[in-house]
């Protein structure tokens, strides 16, 4: 039984509504599938699920109208496609007229009376799915066990089992398609065979035997010869040797480092000396800015290109044949169909895939854009292309713009008042970039004035805390508490390895909250990177930067002890760190790293990804499809765009640039 049938315009307004079941309205759903599918432009697919409702829609792009029914998805309706088809038609055909005469204003001061003609019909529906003509039983006739004889069914003892009738009919078929054109030639050999063998003894059925296995096995031991590889002199002696280096040394004392007294002390740990306009890069930049990501497209050289050599109209012998030239491929005021744009929409699909956008969301795109353009009537001079084309760079600039942009600064300033750290937590597979934008993020949050203290949650990558030490280090030379008033703007926090990482982020943030040790006791003593002066007084931070070890979408633990982070430490955000550089595996991460926090957190509505950081955008050139997986898949923005090796080099996205590499020929 359907809950609701609506048809409204694509302006918002009601034009008619059918209410099935007395319940909640159908306001609720409806809007969820005009923000989440009509506006995000993911139209590829008919259905969509609302908590415990089904929606189909059906688009008519002609006059704007929306037409949807919706209805439990426990159930299984076989008729809602053919009612949803049926009550298209019927409402066009009966108010064609209105529409095409009065336009805007027959939506607005029209009356449509459909009530009788949508229940004609749903009975219509209703009857033809329950009309279906029973299965039959086969007889004993039509079945294969009537055509076999009791004579083949009778196995006798000491005989070899039977072949399958299926087998054994075609080798008979074979047998008797060929037994008539090899009928002469045995005869004529069986004739040579007689003349030859008459001076000569007749071997018995063993002899035979014996000859044909002797035969057998010196053929192969020919063959077996040849393929053998010759056997080496001597022997490799077993096990493994240590390689010696040049340079090396034996002595292990002299390669460890792990000194424990250096851990956690900055004093241990001397400072490294490096140009600080190397780390910072660009030096005309404006200081705690965050750019916006640039394409420098070539349409506007293309275009000069055009207007210095004008092409000329060919002329034909023909009179006329260069102006038709010209106009071929125009479509001048007629409603496109999906064969006028099934072509357009393949070399779409291709190039798509060949800018890196995976195939499954290629595919999505264009059947979106498809159900977008179809039944629109087109201007004159409008070729299909141009129209295809226009269509897909609106949806693909609807997608990369978020439905919530993340404000970092703000929210950080509303923590702010709230006298809290604001927590952000970066998780991703193994070597994307997760610690070196970490140190992006950390350096452009100091130019805007906070403080940041970073978590150490990487327990199990040698090397990681190290890392982050460095970062910290050269953080503190670049932005010196001297310059902020003796505030100290990063400092490090961290436990060494083989800890769980969900208390250390659990400290650190308690340590950012209130400026003391573990649980905020004064007299508690953290291993975390000291600054040399310290600051006058104890103090909290702005911002908590928690790292975490990276971890391929598939490992259960490691995505459990994930999933425990984020539901022990509910950090404000959770950004999915991805690389630029995948095609298809972007959809694969993401979707199983929001279905692995789904499934291993014990809260009710466990905590997802909510936003992304897209790494190493500055080595793929202008194959960007990575961004359009991303987005689609998760529906969640990109925050942050890693465009190199500095920490000037985070940009935030720009779709129309984006696009405008994508599409770029």
């Amino acid at each position: 039984m359907l809950d609701f049938f609506t048809i409204f315009s694509k302006g918002g307004l009601v034009l008619w509504c059918f209410q099935g079941v007395r319940g909640p309205a159908a306001t609720a759903p409806v809007n969820a599938l005009i923000r989440s599918v009509l506006l995000q432009e993911r139209g590829g697919n008919n259905s969509f699920t609302h908590e415990a409702l089904t929606l189909k829609y059906k688009l008519d792009n002609q006059f704007e109208l929306v037409f949807v029914v919706g209805f439990q998805k426990i159930l299984t309706l076989t008729y809602v496609d053919k009612l949803i088809d049926d009550v298209h038609k019927e409402f066009r055909d009966k108010y064609r007229n209105e529409f095409q005469q009065k336009g805007a204003l027959g939506l607005l001061n029209g009356t449509f009376d459909f009530k009788d003609d949508f229940m004609r019909l749903l009975r219509d529906a209703e009857e033809s799915s329950k009309v279906r003509a029973p299965t039959v039983m086969k007889t004993f006739e039509q079945s294969l066990k009537s055509q076999k004889t009791v004579k083949c069914m009778i196995e006798t003892r000491g005989e070899k089992p039977k072949e399958k009738v299926k087998n054994k009919k075609n080798k008979g078929s074979k047998k008797d398609g060929t037994e008539a054109v090899a009928a002469p030639s045995k005869a004529s050999a069986g004739d040579k065979q007689l003349s030859a063998a008459g001076d000569k003894e007749e071997l018995t059925k063993d002899e035979i035997l014996q000859k044909n296995r002797e035969e057998f096995f010196r053929r192969h031991m020919k063959a077996g010869e040849k393929s053998r590889s010759p056997k080496p002199d001597a022997q490799k002696e077993k096990g493994k040797k240590p390689r010696v280096w040049d340079l090396g040394n034996s002595n292990a004392k002299v390669l460890d480092y792990s000194n424990s007294a250096t851990n956690g002390s900055a004093e241990a740990c001397p400072v490294e000396e490096f140009d600080p306009d190397m780390a910072l890069g660009d030096k005309n930049r404006e200081p705690g800015r965050l750019y916006d990501l640039e394409y420098e497209s070539d349409d506007e050289a293309e275009e000069e290109k055009v207007v210095q050599n004008p092409s000329k109209p060919s002329v034909k012998k023909g009179g006329l044949g260069g102006m038709f030239g010209m106009l071929k491929g125009l479509v001048g005021s007629k409603s496109l169909t999906r064969e006028d744009m099934d072509p357009v929409l393949e070399k779409m699909k291709d190039h798509l895939i060949a800018k890196n956008v995976a195939a499954e969301i290629a595919v999505q795109l264009c059947e979106s854009v498809a159900k977008k353009l179809e039944g629109k009537v087109m201007g004159t001079f409008t070729t299909v292309t141009s129209t295809v084309k226009q269509a897909l760079q609106e949806a693909l600039v609807q997608i990369l713009q978020p439905q919530r942009r993340v404000d970092v600064l703000r929210d950080v300033m509303d923590a702010q008042r709230h006298r809290r750290p604001y927590v952000v937590t970066f998780c991703g597979v193994n070597g994307v970039g997760k610690s070196t934008n970490l140190a992006k993020i950390s350096f452009w949050l100091i130019e805007n004035g906070f403080s940041v203290l970073i978590a150490a949650c990487d327990t199990f990558r040698a090397g990681a805390v190290e890392q982050l030490r460095t970062h910290t280090r050269r953080l503190n030379a670049l932005h010196p508490p001297e310059s902020h008033g003796g505030r100290t703007m990063v400092q490090l926090y961290e436990k060494g390895y083989g800890k769980d990482a969900a208390g250390i982020a659990m400290e650190a943030i308690s340590y950012g909250r209130h400026g003391t040790g573990a649980g905020g006791c004064p007299g508690a003593a953290p291993s975390f990177t000291l600054p040399p002066v310290l600051p006058a007084r104890n103090q909290g931070f702005d911002v908590v930067l928690v790292d975490t070890a990276g971890r391929m979408q598939d490992n259960a633990p490691l995505m459990t002890a994930l999933a425990k982070l984020i539901a022990v430490n509910a950090p404000d955000l959770v950004l999915f760190v991805g690389e630029a550089l995948v095609g298809n595996e972007a959809v694969d991460q993401l979707v199983k790293f929001n279905k692995a926090l789904a499934d291993h957190s014990m809260a009710q509505t466990p905590r997802l990804i909510d936003g992304i950081v897209l790494t190493k955008f500055d080595t793929i050139d202008d194959k960007v499809g990575a961004a359009i997986s991303m987005t689609y898949i998760t529906s969640k923005p990109i925050v942050f765009v890693g465009t190199g090796q500095t920490y000037c080099d985070l940009r935030s996205l720009n779709a129309k640039a984006v696009v405008a590499a994508l599409m770029k020929a």
